[in-house]
């Protein structure tokens, strides 16, 4: 298991994590502060464990938000399946007239 030491609020953290992905945890963390000290700017000081909150709640909200935004892959998947089915339906009775000498 790798570690990726990352710099919270001033405090440093070492965060297991999976082989390579260090640096993509530590981009991710430096994200995280970022919009830690955004809610901070905007809210002031009511402390790290609710700051981390705002900004854990703020994110997931984005994250539904962003979700809901984009179709489902189910739906996805099952649109582009009847376009298939619609597209084999043409391509056969187009063959059929073919072979009718239509």
């Amino acid at each position: 298991m790798a570690k990726a030491d990352i710099t919270l609020r001033g405090r440093a953290y070492s965060v297991a994590c999976a082989p390579g992905q260090e640096t993509r945890i530590q981009k991710l963390s430096e994200q995280l502060n970022a919009r830690v000290d955004q809610i901070a700017g905007a809210v002031g000081d009511i402390g790290e464990e609710r700051l981390l909150l705002i900004a854990a709640l703020a994110l997931l909200d984005e994250l539904d938000a962003s979700r809901k935004a984009v179709p489902g892959v189910a739906e996805t998947e099952k649109k582009v399946a009847d376009v298939l089915s619609k597209a084999a339906e043409r391509i056969e009775a187009l063959a059929a007239r073919i072979e009718d000498g239509h």
